[in-house]
């Protein structure tokens, strides 16, 4: 969905979101998360995408620091944002707070999972939780150079069939896989790609009945919420950022026009 819609259009409280995370999107037709777990390379893969383009600061309220940078693809203009490194987004430390509250509440029209492909079962945990949260997803599986040194030959195919998203191969110190990648984000983002992202249920056969009660609700108050069982399962496990967002009405800024849902862009 591009960020040059007028005001009141269904990007409106999208663009208020940014706002509100201290991102200005004026000027930028799209934004695009980049996360990953710690040592994944990610670091590199932003410069790759971005080169000089770029500049650093904190996010508001927090001495965590941030990096955004922009980058063209034809005659559309993306931001990038660098989340901070983590394992998960549980929310037990700040930095998986502020990442987590930026692909919740900031809703970028793609992330960018970088994932090391010497340790991919590791890194799966933190993608498998962002497809949670949001279907607009391409993984970037990198260090392939590295992988293959240790004889280890990862299916992206495959991967990206079990996963529902695309997966691009990439080593990005030496650029291979870059513009690959910038051609998902562009699929994904212009909405000519949808994504199908595999979403984990709870084992537990009790607590997945009282996932699908609370997310039953939630559906009824917000027909087109897509992250319902991730909120149901937070709201359970006692997480005071998401109850706090159901009470003040936060929550209500998540629900997305069905357009948006169906990745046909607005």
């Amino acid at each position: 969905m591009s960020k040059s819609a007028q005001p009141g259009c269904a990007n409106c409280g999208a663009s208020l979101a940014h706002e509100q995370t201290g991102l200005s999107v004026q000027g930028w037709n799209y934004v695009v998360a980049l996360a990953g777990n710690p040592n994944t390379g990610k670091s590199t893969v932003f410069n790759a995408l971005t080169g000089l383009r770029q500049h650093t600061g904190n996010w508001p309220g927090k001495t965590i620091s941030r990096a955004e940078g922009g980058f063209r693809i034809g005659n559309d203009r993306y931001k990038l944002v660098d989340l901070p490194g983590t394992y998960s987004l549980l929310s037990a430390s700040p930095d998986e707070e502020v990442a987590r509250s930026f692909l919740l509440f900031g809703r970028p029209d793609v992330t960018v999972i970088v994932a090391d492909a010497t340790r991919l079962e590791r890194n799966l945990n933190l993608a498998l939780q962002v497809l949670q949260i949001t279907s607009r997803v391409v993984v970037c599986l990198n260090l392939v150079d590295e992988a293959r040194a240790h004889g280890i030959d990862v299916d992206t195919t495959g991967l990206a069939r079990d996963l529902g998203v695309p997966v691009i191969p990439t080593v990005a110190r030496d650029g291979e896989g870059i513009d690959a990648l910038l051609a998902a984000i562009r699929d994904v983002a212009t909405g000519s790609l949808v994504c199908s992202p595999r979403r984990v249920r709870h084992p537990n056969p009790a607590l997945r009945a009282a996932i699908d009660r609370i997310a039953g609700h939630l559906r009824k108050d917000y027909p087109h919420l897509q992250q319902a069982e991730w909120i149901a399962q937070r709201l359970l496990a006692g997480d005071t950022r998401i109850r706090q967002a159901v009470e003040s009405g936060e929550l209500a800024e998540l629900v997305d026009s069905p357009l948006r849902e169906t990745g046909v862009p607005a």
